[in-house]
């Protein structure tokens, strides 16, 4: 084995590592205070924070051995009872429940062709161009599609390779990223929790791994955001933009999963009614016509 592949080697090892059940787990564990769940004082001082094994078992009411061949990725076929009694006992949002329920189920199979966006939504993305910068976001935070306004909201999307075409991957690793977005380390935090569920939704999927391989070796913040296992889908909210032509752009974001491929993200942006934003996002979109 040459050098090379040693290193390709480990990489993939890492990121199975990172994207697996037993990293999660622990990593809730340690973020629990055993005081905060009702458990009382240990009689022994703990080594590291958070509970241990035998005591996220006591809480969901299981064996510890089960527990600890649950956290190991060794138990199959794990009901969802006891799957929710884990996150129960580990006190995990929705987004976690979800992302915990995903690692645990039967690998699926990998997708063996590229997603296609349908004409139907081209046509949508390009009737809100006049004043909706809008885009469709695939596996991986891929962008598959977007109207004129919405490939120029941030990034030249259009003028980018179709592999570099990434929200993850622009967030980053584009030399233009910190300059974009002035609450770089709030973009930075939220991408990497929205990678982490995609790779719970998808992680079969080579394009998702791909995205987390190369951000792992990389980008030292990602990889630091990645190592705190965060979940997390925002579905709505505000960003700030900071325009090279247009200017500061505050703007709301809602994003919505598309029926017919629940791979695939459609999000939208607009501007408050009579604000700077509304005007600058309409002289923007008359510079692209």
């Amino acid at each position: 084995m040459t050098t090379q592949d040693r290193t390709r080697h480990s990489e993939r090892a890492r990121v199975q590592e990172t994207m697996g059940i037993a990293a999660f787990l622990r990593s809730r564990r340690a973020a629990l205070d055993p005081g905060a769940v009702g458990l009382p004082p240990a009689p022994n001082p703990r080594r590291v924070p958070g509970l241990r094994r035998e005591e996220v078992a006591q809480l969901a009411g299981i064996s510890v051995d089960y527990y600890i061949r649950i956290e190991q990725g060794r138990a199959q076929g794990i009901s969802g009872s006891v799957l929710d009694a884990v996150a129960r006992a580990l006190r995990l949002n929705d987004d976690e429940r979800a992302y915990l329920r995903n690692m645990a189920a039967p690998p699926g199979t990998q997708p063996g062709t590229a997603p296609v966006v349908r004409p139907e939504i081209q046509r949508l993305l390009d009737a809100m161009g006049e004043a909706v910068p809008a885009f469709v976001v695939g596996p991986g935070l891929d962008y598959l599609a977007w109207n004129p306004l919405g490939a120029r909201l941030a990034f030249d999307v259009a003028a980018l390779p179709p592999e570099r075409r990434n929200a993850a991957l622009l967030v980053f690793l584009h030399p233009g990223s910190r300059a974009l977005h002035p609450d770089w380390d709030r973009v930075a935090a939220e991408t990497a929790a929205a990678l982490r569920s995609e790779a719970g939704r998808h992680p079969c999927h080579p394009r998702v791994k791909g995205v987390v391989a190369e951000l792992l070796a990389e980008s030292a913040e990602f990889r630091a955001l990645w190592e705190d296992q965060e979940v997390r889908e925002t579905m709505s909210g505000r960003k700030l933009i900071r325009h090279p032509e247009a200017g500061d752009l505050d703007v709301a974001y809602e994003t919505f999963r598309l029926a017919t491929d629940d791979t695939q993200t459609l999000c939208t942006y607009t501007a408050d009614p009579g604000s700077p934003t509304e005007t600058a996002l309409r002289r923007l979109a008359a510079a692209e016509a």
